[in-house]
């Protein structure tokens, strides 16, 4: 009876404490959700670095040449707007500085860095872009995967709600 009372015990801590869940998302990385997020490496920052302190952190891995990427600017750009204040969005691509530095369309208003070594990105399992991973003030992955995927995408509305549920 005690050893049944103490698992009851430790799922119950372990549901309070729980985060998101991908709910059956496809993912096309490793999952890292409701971990410790790993430590942001950058080579070159081709924009003024961010000040990600106390902030929520979005990581948007993407390239120049990647259709669903660019798609996504005007919205990672409406992001920074609007929650720039709450919210760190770091644009990563593994291109030469040259190639991130001469991209224009769309203009990318967040910070833009580059890892041409793709350290982060490699460790992350990453194998289709655009992959965006959420940081909470914690340092918690509170949100992960591909943002523009059918039922699952990142949108205004579930920025905000994750930002609510996970403010500090």
């Amino acid at each position: 009876m005690k050893k049944l009372f103490l698992l009851i015990a430790i799922l119950g801590v372990n549901m309070a404490f729980a985060q998101e869940s991908n709910n059956d998302k496809k993912l096309w990385a490793s999952s890292i959700l409701n971990q410790q997020a790993p430590e942001l490496v950058v080579e070159k920052w081709i924009s003024a670095a961010p000040d990600t302190k106390g902030k929520f952190v979005l990581i948007d891995f993407w390239a120049t040449w990647c259709g669903p990427c660019r798609k996504y600017i005007p919205t990672l750009n409406s992001f920074h707007e609007k929650f720039g204040d709450k919210l760190a969005v770091i644009g990563l691509s593994d291109e030469p500085a040259e190639t991130v530095e001469k991209f224009e369309n769309p203009k990318i208003r967040y910070s833009e860095a580059i890892d041409t070594k793709a350290t982060l990105k490699n460790s992350l399992q990453v194998k289709g872009i655009p992959h965006v991973i959420l940081i909470s003030p914690k340092g918690v992955v509170i949100w992960e995967g591909f943002p523009l995927l059918d039922n699952h995408q990142l949108t205004e509305d579930v920025l905000k709600a994750l930002m609510e549920k996970y403010k500090s």
